[in-house]
């Protein structure tokens, strides 16, 4: 009896506190994501755009551990590489020459600075997408748009549905193939090939008979049928509220500061700070961009500090009991 009671005083361990965020609300889910992926192409800014990357690919980290590490550093980080070296090839713009290509173009500074912050952004908006996928669900998604789209709905929420489908299976296939000797790496160069278009069958084929499936079922259930009613267990909370209204604070504080000038960068013909926060003349606009960029910060770590937040709940409660 002595032992049974003790296991029964341990703490029950809490849910997964890395996934809060995807229990709120579909309508702050998605409010949050077309607030801070907007904010990523609009501002190019290099502090808006190196918040943005920072958090976003931490939120990657946190919510898939070593896979959003393995995102950061063999995906992202090159392509933000290639697009410093590619921008200086065919764009020429600038006053500032720091050398002359072969082909007798110039190699300017302007160009080269570009590239690094359009890799950068391009670099942010796939990160924050691969942390989309995981709190829009599809069912989400038909939430949000299936009354006002109800067959673009459906079909983009399968697509969303697919894609990370195929992809498991196609890791399922070259396991497979590679069992028996038949995977992309053995051989010569003919017998890869033929190994990898082999693989490539097999995973079209498992698409095509996938959509009959997913049709036959939907057909099944009486999609299209008139009269159908959809269901929904989505309702908003105080909690949810108090969310959206801090997303809704944050943009207002920042399309404020993007209509009066604030947060401009120019990067042609020569690199123009408005605030004179990277040029070393600072302005009195100064420290409004840097309230500006704390308040964006906040923004994109909206998801983070809320688990945060109910982890410490957490704590607080195990601590009363």
């Amino acid at each position: 009896m002595g032992t049974g009671s003790r296991s029964d005083s341990r703490p029950t361990p809490p849910p997964n506190s890395r996934t809060v965020f995807a229990d709120y609300h579909p309508v702050v889910n998605f409010a949050f994501f077309a607030s801070v992926l907007a904010f990523t192409m609009l501002l190019m800014h290099p502090l808006f755009l190196a918040v943005s990357l920072l958090v976003g690919v931490g939120y990657a980290f946190y919510l898939n551990g070593r896979r959003g590490s393995s995102l950061s550093l063999k995906f992202l980080l090159p392509m933000v590489l290639l697009a410093a070296l590619f921008n200086p090839a065919f764009n020429h713009e600038g006053v500032t020459i720091l050398a002359y290509l072969p082909d007798g173009n110039p190699l300017t500074l302007e160009s080269m600075v570009y590239g690094v912050a359009a890799g950068a952004m391009l670099a942010a908006v796939v990160a924050w997408f691969s942390t989309f996928n995981q709190i829009i669900t599809s069912d989400k998604f038909v939430y949000l748009f299936g009354r006002f789209a109800p067959s673009l709905s459906l079909v983009l929420s399968l697509a969303l549905r697919f894609v990370p489908r195929f992809l498991d299976q196609a890791r399922v296939i070259s396991a497979s193939q590679a069992g028996i000797g038949r995977d992309v790496s053995n051989g010569n160069v003919i017998q890869r090939a033929k190994h990898g278009i082999r693989m490539l069958s097999i995973l079209v084929t498992w698409a095509l008979e996938n959509g009959v499936e997913t049709a036959d079922s939907m057909k099944a259930r009486g999609y299209g049928l008139p009269g159908r009613t959809s269901f929904s267990i989505f309702k908003m909370s105080a909690r949810d509220w108090g969310a959206l209204a801090y997303i809704l604070l944050a943009d207002c504080a920042l399309i404020g500061g993007m209509a009066i000038g604030l947060l401009g960068f120019d990067y042609y013909p020569a690199i123009s700070d408005s605030a004179g926060l990277f040029l070393g003349a600072a302005t009195p606009d100064t420290l409004a961009v840097l309230v500006l960029a704390v308040v964006y910060g906040g923004l994109c770590s909206l998801p983070i500090l809320l688990s945060m937040m109910w982890n410490r709940q957490w704590q607080l409660s195990l601590s009363r009991a």
